[in-house]
C-alpha cells in the first residue's frame, strides 16, 4: 500500500468517525426539538418532522399560571452563578497556595486532594446532609452551593495548580519587589494569566446545577426552590401525567444560558481546555 493511499485512508476514517459521532450527539437532540414542537402530551406519538408545528408548550411554560418554570429556571441560574463565582474565587487562592508556597504538610494536602479525587461526592450524601441540617443550611440555596462547590474543589484545585505550576515564579517575585502582598500578587499578576484555566472551571460549575438532579432532590425540600432538573421531573412522573412534550419544551431552554456562558467565555476555553491538559 502507497504512502499517499495509507494518508488518505487515515483522513477518511477519521472523518468517518468525527461523522458517527456527530451524528450520535445531533440525532437525540433533535429528536428532544421535535417532540417539543409537537402538539400533545405523548412522546410515542410524536414525529421527527410534526404535521403541524406548534409552539403551545413554550407558552405554556412561560404564561400558565400553574406553571413554575420561570420560578425554577430563576432558582437555577442563581444557584449556577453564586456556585461558579465562588468556586472560580475559592480554587484560584487554594491552587496559588499550593502552586507558589512552601509549608508544613503541604506535601500531604496535595496527597490528600489527589485521593479525594478518587472517591464521589454522593458518597458522603449522609454526613452532609445531617452537617446540613445541623447549621440549619438544608432546604436554602446557601447550602446546594456549598455542596457544589466543596465537591468539585479537589478536582478544580489540582487542574488550576498545575497549570499555574507552568506560570514562571519570577513574575511573582518581581512584583513582591515593587510592594505588592501575596493577594496583590495573585490578582495583579497570576489572576490573568490563569484565565484560561479558571473560564473552564466556570463553565463546568455553572453547568452543574442545570444538569444534577440527585443533589438538589436530596438537599431541597420546598417547591418554590426547585431547580430546573427538580421541576421538569415533575413532568414526567406519574402525579402528572406524563407530559413528556412539555418536558422536551423545557430540557431545550436549558441550553440557552449555558450556550450563552460558552460563547462569552469561548475565546479562553480552548486553550484553558488544552492548556490544562498538558500541563497538569
Amino acid at each position: 500500500m502507497g504512502r499517499a493511499l495509507k494518508s488518505k485512508l487515515e483522513v477518511a476514517g477519521i472523518y468517518l468517525t468525527v461523522l458517527v459521532m456527530f451524528a450520535v450527539i445531533l440525532y437525540p437532540l433533535l429528536w428532544a426539538v421535535s417532540i417539543s414542537l409537537n402538539p400533545g402530551t405523548s412522546m410515542f406519538s410524536a414525529k421527527m418532522i410534526p404535521d403541524n408545528l406548534s409552539l403551545e408548550h413554550y407558552r405554556w411554560l412561560f404564561e400558565d399560571p400553574r406553571s413554575n418554570y420561570v420560578l425554577w429556571y430563576r432558582n437555577t441560574l442563581i444557584v449556577a452563578c453564586f456556585n461558579a463565582l465562588a468556586s472560580v474565587i475559592l480554587v484560584g487562592l487554594v491552587a496559588y497556595v499550593f502552586s507558589r508556597y512552601s509549608f508544613a504538610g503541604r506535601k500531604s494536602s496535595i496527597y490528600a486532594v489527589l485521593l479525594m479525587q478518587m472517591f464521589p461526592v454522593l458518597m458522603g450524601m449522609v454526613a452532609i446532609y445531617l452537617l446540613l441540617n445541623l447549621v440549619g443550611l438544608l432546604d436554602t440555596f446557601a447550602g446546594l452551593v456549598i455542596f457544589y462547590v466543596v465537591g468539585g474543589l479537589p478536582m478544580n484545585v489540582f487542574l488550576v495548580k498545575g497549570y499555574m505550576d507552568t506560570i514562571p515564579k519570577d513574575l511573582d517575585e518581581s512584583a513582591k519587589m515593587d510592594g505588592a502582598g501575596h493577594l496583590a500578587s495573585y490578582f495583579r499578576i497570576l489572576f490573568p494569566l490563569t484565565c484560561p484555566i479558571l473560564s473552564v472551571v466556570a463553565l463546568f460549575t455553572f453547568m452543574a446545577p442545570f444538569m444534577d438532579f440527585l443533589t438538589p432532590r436530596i438537599i431541597l425540600r420546598t417547591p418554590e426552590k426547585f431547580t430546573i432538573a427538580l421541576g421538569l421531573f415533575s413532568f414526567i412522573n406519574d402525579k402528572v401525567g406524563n407530559n413528556f412534550t412539555m418536558f422536551a419544551a423545557g430540557t431545550i431552554l436549558v441550553a440557552l444560558p449555558i450556550a450563552t456562558v460558552f460563547l462569552f467565555l469561548q475565546r479562553y476555553l480552548i486553550s484553558g481546555l488544552a492548556d490544562g491538559a498538558t500541563k497538569g
